[in-house]
């Protein structure tokens, strides 16, 4: 056989190419999205290929919390308005960012940066828990909120963080309007309201 004929020069390609690699673009939203960035200005395509290098480059995560942050501190953890007694555990940075859209929590958060998860390797040793044990220990913390998705996975890692936490202060439970399995980053933000003020603690 010869080799594959293609309807897209290789520049072309190689843009739908890379934009599939995104998570949750399939090989027609790549197409849809390489041209439509075609038809753009190139002052615009240049603007968002600075955006994209930028972000790249001055996007770390918060020394503290281990949200993402252009800071060595982040916002929310320099916020003198939120409440340093109440930590809200979440296992990745899209979980703050689905929680702060409810507007119902005033404290801190604490980003673990995954959960458990043996089949993959992941240990609590590879999660960010020694930090958060300090940071109870250290800020006089009154409530540790666990908000996990209830995966396998998250279950796991909400039960092993309720036995290390449970000792040194109160610790909770967000409650759940999901489906077992489901991600709280795909949650509106009124089922997130009501698992923040459904809370219950981790027995």
């Amino acid at each position: 056989m010869g080799a594959k004929i293609t309807a897209y020069t290789r520049p072309l390609a190689n843009l739908i190419e890379q934009l599939q690699r995104l998570p949750g673009v399939g090989p027609k939203s790549a197409q849809r999205l390489a041209l439509h960035i075609l038809k753009r200005s190139s002052a615009e395509v240049e603007q968002l290929a600075r955006s994209l290098i930028e972000a790249k480059q001055q996007v770390g995560l918060c020394q503290v919390c281990f949200h993402l942050s252009a800071e060595p501190t982040c916002d929310i953890c320099r916020n003198p308005q939120r409440d340093p007694h109440t930590i809200c555990v979440v296992a990745d940075s899209r979980d703050v960012i689905a929680l702060e859209k409810t507007r119902e929590f005033s404290g801190k958060y604490h980003v673990l940066g995954g959960v458990i998860s043996p089949m993959d390797g992941i240990g609590p040793e590879q999660l960010n828990i020694s930090t958060l044990l300090q940071r109870i220990a250290a800020n006089d913390v009154k409530e540790v909120i666990v908000a996990v998705s209830p995966t396998v996975e998250g279950e796991t890692t909400t039960l092993y963080l309720g036995r290390l936490i449970a000792p040194l202060t109160k610790v909770t439970r967000i409650a759940f309007g999901l489906p077992m399995g489901g991600d709280l980053e795909y949650a509106d933000e009124i089922t997130l309201a009501r698992a923040l003020e459904g809370r219950r603690e981790i027995n």
